[in-house]
């Protein structure tokens, strides 16, 4: 019996690290990767500062068409649309390595969000429904800065080594297709629904989560973290050209790795309710530190703290949502990503909109801050008591 415990548990941690690994590729390189090497691309004359909103605000918008298609993805074909994301990232990122008009580079990264909002939500179902292991969601979400952190210092090599950032993206995308054959097999490893006892622990709890607020709240984080993860590179690098500004990224990546295990057990002592406030509220202040001072340590500590938060937010809003997805008729995962998707293209088209005003990101880093704190007061009737 215990021998059968530890296989099952050594199955589970197999498996929710290629989970990982599907995030690492299809939102740390195909999503975040571009937020380092942008800096390069302007630098490059590929892209024009305009442009590069534009992409970015579009490969938001493909993040959101994702969501609305991922509406339609199963358990039991997560583990196909898994592989799927890997090869699409890769074939996305691949094309980014030819000199390729603006307009065709923006196209490709609105394609380039549909096949990331593919990994969070195929991913997730994969090893929280498929595979019955939702006590490893922490571990999972680990993935995302993993891939943060890999892709920002894989970039600081090749601008080491004097490399393009065509090259930086045909770099990305063959490292993108080999961590695919590492996950491979495990995808189509017995397939079948597993872990129901997990499932059964998860929705049972002491209290009951309102669904509006919950999507409503994730949306509004969506928002606010979105600006410090699209510019901070950029501003750094404007700032303070002699720092690298893949570093700061990278810094960035590595916070949000153990991040995800220490909102998971704040999560698991305090409840969603308290956590999402407590996350929220650091959130906030980092997203506000860079309208704060320009400072080196203004910028490394707005990177720990963002970096350190948004995953913990991921974590606890999406175990939130599926621990109450046996309420919903719909895939609740997949409604939670599209919210944030919102909030994501929301954040740079107000981003740009006040920085044409006022010339400066300060206003739009102050807004992205009120939205954390207002995300953090819709928690307050998040939580209802069961009567």
């Amino acid at each position: 019996m215990e021998q059968t415990l530890e296989v099952k548990q050594d199955s589970g941690i197999r498996s929710a690290l290629e989970a990982a690994l599907i995030l690492a590729v299809g939102m740390g390189f195909g999503r975040f990767a571009y937020t380092a090497i942008l800096p390069h691309m302007v630098e490059e004359g590929v892209l024009s500062v305009w442009a590069g909103s534009v992409a970015a605000t579009l490969n938001y918008g493909g993040y959101l068409a994702g969501s609305l298609l991922a509406i339609y993805i199963k358990a039991h074909n997560a583990n196909r649309m898994c592989l799927w994301s890997i090869i699409g990232t890769a074939v996305f990122m691949a094309l980014l390595a030819l000199p390729l008009p603006s307009l065709v580079i923006i196209a490709v990264r609105f394609i380039a969000g549909v096949f990331s909002a593919f990994s969070m939500v195929a991913a997730s179902l994969w090893l929280l429904e498929s595979r019955g292991h939702a006590h490893h969601a922490p571990l999972l979400f680990v993935g995302v800065g993993f891939g943060i952190a890999l892709s920002a210092e894989l970039i600081v090599l090749a601008d080491w080594l004097q490399l393009s950032s065509f090259k930086m993206w045909l770099m990305l995308a063959l490292l993108a297709l080999i961590l695919g054959v590492i996950v491979f097999n495990g995808l189509f490893r017995n397939n079948s629904l597993v872990g129901s006892r997990h499932k059964a622990q998860t929705s049972n709890s002491r209290s009951v989560i309102s669904i509006k607020p919950l999507i409503f709240c994730y949306g509004l984080a969506g928002l606010g973290y979105i600006i410090t993860a699209t510019y901070l590179p950029f501003l750094v690098h404007q700032v303070l050209p002699e720092i690298d500004s893949s570093h700061i990224w990278a810094v960035f990546g590595i916070g949000a790795m153990p991040s995800c295990f220490i909102w998971h057990k704040v999560h698991q002592r305090l409840g969603t309710q308290l956590a999402l406030q407590i996350n929220l509220g650091i959130q906030a202040l980092g997203v506000a530190l860079p309208a704060m001072g320009s400072s080196a340590f203004h910028f490394l500590l707005s990177a720990v703290l963002v970096g350190g938060t948004f995953m913990g937010t991921v974590t606890i809003a999406m175990s939130a949502a599926q621990g109450a997805a046996h309420r919903t008729r719909f895939n609740l995962l997949a409604i939670m990503t599209f919210s944030y998707g919102v909030g994501q293209i929301v954040g740079p088209l107000l981003a740009e909109m006040l920085r044409a005003y006022s010339q400066t990101f300060t206003s739009s880093l102050i807004t992205a801050a009120l939205a954390l704190l207002l995300a953090g007061a819709i928690v307050i009737g998040l939580v209802k008591q069961p009567s």
